[in-house]
């Protein structure tokens, strides 16, 4: 597994990373989330040794320095147009090869992975975003690393580029591989990641697995639904339960589906709806982060 152990980052004022400790495992997908200026790139930077500062991160027990290929063990995209503006897309790869003991066949082979094969003669310096997001994505798996770790890799991709991504990470972690990665579009990530690391203003603030941050979530429940509202109102206040009021009807926190039909029925009160209510990333996200957030909008545009 990946063991990152109290990273810290300071820039003079700024705390920008504070003892965050979290463990990336092996056959899954972890996402990396938290809001603007939360920490997150230059937590990934310290767990590489991009950028120093106190903490450690370990990669199978070892410090990815102390590998004497590093290429093979963790490939990495940081930022989406790290190449040489006027070199073929293939030289650039056969020049990461070379540098990292990798076959020239693999060059051509994570070409066709990524989709640029029919670009590859041409110069990354005009290639949009989402190119060059797939052009650094094939330079992060030349190696056939055992770990990845990727900032937003998402970026600037189109619809078919981000379904790709989506599965090709899924499948690249199905295979006892793991995949580290940061993205806001939490739509993505809740059918992408297994776990997930939340940080906000520097701090840890949650490093568990998805189905459990989504559960915990204050908008998760059952939701009930009722032609007799306060008469169902009355009976959940004497059971102590925790419930809000949402799109007509009650959102209840700490009562399973049966529990409440069963008092409903001895109570009375007709039911119309009873479902199991999920809340999504989004609702838990920003449940979590609500103090956390260094850039927030004012309110609403008048019209």
């Amino acid at each position: 597994m990946i063991k990152a152990e109290h990273l810290s980052k300071r820039y003079r004022k700024k705390q920008a990373v504070d003892d965050v400790s979290f463990e990336v495992a092996t056959g899954k997908v972890t996402g990396f989330l938290g809001p603007n200026g939360a920490g997150k790139s230059t937590a990934m930077r310290l767990m590489l040794g991009l950028d120093n500062g106190p903490g450690r991160t370990t990669f199978d027990g070892k410090r990815l320095h102390k590998f004497a290929n590093p290429a093979h063990v963790v490939g990495v995209l940081l930022e989406a147009k790290a190449f040489h503006p006027t070199r073929t897309a293939r030289n650039h790869l056969r020049v990461l090869a070379a540098a990292g003991g990798v076959s020239e066949k693999r060059v051509d082979d994570v070409l066709e992975l990524v989709g640029l094969t029919e670009v590859a003669k041409k110069r990354p310096g005009k290639f949009s975003l989402g190119m060059s997001q797939r052009l650094g994505i094939a330079a992060a798996i030349l190696g056939n690393p055992k770990y990845l770790v990727l900032d937003e890799p998402a970026n600037g991709l189109d619809p078919e580029g981000i379904a790709w991504l989506r599965e090709f990470l899924k499948s690249y972690a199905d295979k006892g591989n793991a995949v580290f990665v940061s993205s806001h579009l939490l739509s993505e990530m809740a059918q992408m990641a297994d776990d997930v690391v939340v940080i906000g203003k520097g701090k840890l603030i949650a490093s568990t697995s998805m189905d459990s941050l989504v559960s915990g979530s204050g908008h998760a429940g059952v939701f009930v639904r009722t032609s007799a509202e306060s008469k169902l109102e009355r009976v959940l206040k004497q059971q102590k339960a925790l419930y809000k009021k949402l799109n007509g009807g009650f959102t209840v926190q700490n009562m399973k589906i049966d529990d409440i039909g069963k008092l409903a029925y001895e109570s009375g009160v007709p039911i119309l709806e009873l479902t199991k209510h999920t809340a999504t990333l989004e609702e838990a996200f920003l449940e979590l982060t609500a103090g956390a957030q260094e850039y927030q909008g004012k309110g609403k545009v008048n019209a």
